[in-house]
């Protein structure tokens, strides 16, 4: 009986031993398998120091290069494909900042990775890509919440603006559009990936960009970019801007949610007049004399005039209400200003109403205001898109749960092909 325990005894201790010994091994090896970087990748230079770069993927994964003095360097414009017209540069000439496709040496030694071939797009030149594309998107781009999708056709019905200035927009789509979905917990037009037309749902928010028809009703899309986002009204329950986040309680599930303020996201507050304005606008209430505004008064959140749309008939105005003072929103350039705050209101756009009201940071929120909230896809733990303070007036008016969706996507900048792919 004890020479058989002993058996069983001394079998288990060999097991056990062969276990650590597997454990161990696995430790020793999975941190080579995640630090080793795949066969090329692109991001953005984060680092450069002696003969080594440090390049940061979209994804977020940074991985260190050897460049020896071997390796082909090129630099090609923004959107480029054709290398064979690409300018070959020195080491010396790459810059944190930079785009770069990496390409590593297969026959580089064990354990180090050496780039073969890296395509790098200057700083300054995505920059100025991204402000054309971006006022493209403004002047040929349309956006709003997805109706219906029609795959077989490619035909996606999209209902934009809010209230009195809501509309259809039918896009149509060919095998020649760009289509593109967000990232997962991201709204970088750079990040975003191809997706299927049947990718798209509706109730998806979506831009395009293309050949629009005279009147707006519709058109001819050459790129869209869509993603899936949730909508939140709520009261501030409280701010750490050590970790840029907030929490905020739900109005409509009655939850806790966690909002990570990311470094691009939009946050603006509306004053008391504006937020009291828009409601009347959206619950289409709005008085025909003075457009809801008090003459003599002036408002905060006066814009340049830069939004995406057509300034109103009659031209760039400036902005003046109908009772004399100077309404918010005042517009000094076309493409924006316009005499929304008059007549009526008849001019005004709700979204570029927001876009002029002034931008806040974490920091100015306090417990109990009430926000409205564009964010990622989520339940308890998002992250924050768009957010606009002031609101309380708007959580009366039925059409304000699409107000921030037809604005809070910008136009796309077009950069995700910085280096060919």
């Amino acid at each position: 009986m004890n020479r058989t325990l002993m058996i069983r005894t001394s079998a288990w201790k060999t097991r056990l031993a062969l276990l650590i010994a597997l454990l161990t091994a696995v430790a020793l090896i999975a941190p080579i398998a995640i630090s080793q970087a795949p066969a090329r990748f692109l991001g953005t230079i984060t680092a450069i120091g002696g003969t080594t770069i440090t390049v940061k993927t979209d994804a977020g994964q940074s991985y260190q290069v050897d460049v020896p003095a071997a390796a082909a360097i090129k630099r090609i414009a923004p959107g480029q494909k054709d290398l064979s017209t690409a300018e070959t540069i020195q080491f010396t000439d790459l810059a944190v900042g930079d785009r770069a496709l990496v390409k590593l040496d297969p026959d580089a030694p064990a354990g180090t990775s050496q780039a073969l071939q890296i395509i790098a797009v200057k700083q300054s030149d995505v920059a100025a890509k991204q402000q054309k594309d971006r006022e493209d998107w403004q002047r040929n781009g349309v956006g709003g919440l997805v109706k219906s999708v029609d795959p077989a056709n490619g035909v996606i019905v999209l209902t934009s603006g809010s209230g009195a200035t809501a509309r259809t927009i039918t896009v149509h789509s060919t095998k020649t559009t760009m289509l593109k979905r967000y990232a997962p917990a991201s709204v970088s037009f750079d990040a975003a990936l191809p997706a299927p037309i049947d990718a798209i749902h509706a109730g998806d928010q979506l831009r395009a960009r293309g050949t629009k028809s005279p009147d707006g009703a519709s058109i001819d899309a050459v790129e869209v970019v869509s993603g899936t986002f949730r909508n939140i009204s709520g009261t501030v329950s409280s701010t750490d801007p050590a970790t840029s986040t907030l929490v905020v309680r739900d109005l409509a599930s009655k939850k806790q949610v966690t909002i990570h303020i990311a470094p691009d996201v939009q946050m603006r507050r509306l004053s008391d007049r504006m937020a009291a304005f828009l409601a009347m606008r959206l619950k289409g209430t709005s008085s025909g004399g003075g457009g809801g505004w008090n003459g003599g008064s002036q408002s905060a959140g006066q814009g340049n005039g830069s939004q995406a749309g057509g300034a109103p008939a009659g031209g760039a105005g400036t902005g003046q209400s109908a009772g004399g003072g100077q309404g918010a929103g005042r517009g000094n350039g076309q493409g924006g200003g316009g005499q929304w705050a008059g007549q009526g209101g008849a001019g005004g756009d709700p979204q570029q109403m927001l876009s002029r009201a002034p931008t806040i940071q974490l920091a100015d929120l306090k417990k109990g205001d009430a926000v409205m909230i564009v964010s990622t896809d989520g339940v308890t733990d998002v992250t924050a898109i768009t957010l606009v303070a002031g609101v309380e007036p708007l959580l009366e008016a039925p059409a304000a749960s699409s107000l921030l969706n037809n604005w809070s996507m910008g136009g796309g900048t077009g950069a995700a092909e910085a280096a060919a792919q």
